[in-house]
């Protein structure tokens, strides 16, 4: 008879974040607006040590009205699914009360590259009808050594035969100042057994 089985995951935002969120704007009225508070929250969840310099956000296309906000959380959580994507995501869901995105509201992601082979899907089931990224490509992954998996070449493509726009190149020389920083330091790269990308290289 199994026994001492888990049965349950949480994952929460990390203090800091949650202790800013008074303090953060209601509405961010553009993409560049919105784009640098992803930017400024993942340059200081790196330095905070839970998780990698990731951060995403969740708004209203139309308003600008910020629903929700996410970091990666991988190193606080010890749960490898504890992306940023998939904080904000879950947690506009949460507040909502809806699986469905997508049901009722114009709503946007918005996060500093492109979706990870994992946020990829979670993105697409999500709901969410915008997808905003800094930018893509394999910078990320020579800046940082992380292992974004085999996302597909036409990928944005993909989101837009679903519906879902994709708006790219927003404010991203400032992503790749932070994934350069990140890069530069002693922070844990948490690839799985120590592996890395392979040649940096879109699948």
């Amino acid at each position: 008879m199994a026994e001492g089985l888990a049965t349950s995951v949480t994952l929460s935002l990390p203090r800091w974040l949650i202790d800013q969120i008074p303090d953060l704007p209601g509405t961010l009225a553009t993409p560049e607006d919105q784009m640098a508070l992803v930017h400024r929250l993942a340059d200081r969840n790196w330095r905070e040590g839970g998780g990698g310099p990731f951060a995403a956000i969740v708004v209203d296309a139309g308003t600008g009205e910020l629903v929700s906000v996410g970091v990666n959380v991988v190193l606080g959580s010890g749960v490898s699914a504890g992306h940023a994507e998939v904080m904000a995501l879950a947690l506009a869901q949460q507040r909502l009360g809806t699986w469905d995105l997508g049901a009722e509201r114009d709503l946007a992601l918005v996060v500093n590259w492109r979706p990870c082979v994992q946020c990829y899907g979670a993105t697409l089931w999500s709901g969410v009808k915008h997808l905003v990224v800094a930018g893509e490509g394999p910078e990320l992954e020579r800046l940082t050594r992380f292992d974004e998996g085999p996302v597909v070449r036409d990928w944005a493509e993909q989101f837009e035969a679903r519906g879902i726009t994709v708006t790219s190149d927003v404010l991203r020389d400032q992503a790749l100042a932070v994934y350069r920083a990140y890069g530069e330091s002693s922070a844990t790269v948490y690839n799985a057994r120590g592996s890395g990308p392979i040649d940096a290289v879109d699948a």
